[in-house]
């Protein structure tokens, strides 16, 4: 069966983007001689097949991002890998908050959209070290946010150093959501700044819960700092049913785990 134009197109794109890993939108139009329309059309057709993942202005070849899953990727890249297991983790995380409760966010694109879902809220305060957080959360009614100081790191816009150090040192939390860059049994949460390990460090020890929220692909994954070891946390929250040695380390070390509600339904064990 011949393929259909479109098809054609969409095609060449795609071996475009696996060629060069990530690629813009006018170096697509250049290269197929089409509108620019037409290009987002087809890089949002590539996205929901699965095969690509959206950038602003562009996309990346997912199977290049994983590859690349040992070195820090800007957070504008990265917040379109995994989208939708994201913000489902989001919505789990969201519902664990209640009225009053001081919670933290550190940096990273699930506790982006953790963010966002925390906006519905009312009576709560928001403790973050990442300045795109804060601005997130600036227009959210009913909820306080408190920015940790220090110096930003570019890729992350997470705030670092002594001044974050001592202000930190001063807040009570109530729940921690932990955004990580991997996560094994050997080697606990980890992550790629050891900066912002310190950091999440800090605020782990100031807070009465912790919960670590990753996507699948952060499973039997080590980046270079280990934040915590697995026993540190008091829950996980993740998007597809864990991996059988995931599951019993957990259980081993009476750390509850949530799973998002699709596919296998949610859990807590």
């Amino acid at each position: 069966m011949e393929l259909s134009k479109g098809d054609q197109r969409r095609s060449k794109a795609l071996e475009l983007i696996k060629q060069h890993g990530k690629i813009s939108l006018q170096e697509i139009v250049e290269a197929i001689g089409c509108s620019e329309a037409t290009a987002r059309r087809d890089l949002d057709l590539l996205e929901k097949s699965g095969q690509i993942i959206r950038t602003i202005g562009g996309a990346i070849y997912e199977g290049a991002l994983m590859q690349t899953a040992s070195s820090e990727i800007p957070f504008a890249d990265k917040r379109f890998f995994q989208r939708h297991g994201k913000e489902r983790i989001a919505e789990v995380a969201a519902s664990l908050v209640k009225e009053g409760d001081v919670v933290s966010l550190t940096g990273g694109t699930t506790t982006f959209f953790i963010a966002r879902a925390l906006k519905k809220h009312r009576n709560i305060t928001i403790v973050t070290n990442a300045v795109n957080i804060a601005t997130e959360l600036a227009d959210a009614e009913g909820i306080q946010v408190v920015v940790i100081g220090g110096v930003m790191r570019p890729k992350s816009y997470e705030l670092i150093g002594p001044l974050a150090e001592s202000v930190i040192d001063k807040i009570n939390i109530t729940k921690m959501f932990l955004g990580i860059d991997g996560v094994s049994v050997e080697h606990g949460f980890t992550m790629h700044s050891e900066l912002e390990a310190r950091i999440a460090r800090l605020l782990i020890e100031r807070s009465s819960q912790v919960y670590a929220v990753f996507d699948h692909s952060k499973l039997e994954r080590t980046a270079l700092f280990t934040i915590i070891p697995l026993a540190g946390a008091t829950g996980v929250i993740t998007n597809d049913q864990p991996d059988s040695w995931f599951k019993e380390a957990c259980e081993e070390r009476q750390i509850a785990v949530y799973v998002t509600p699709e596919r296998e339904g949610s859990s807590q064990e």
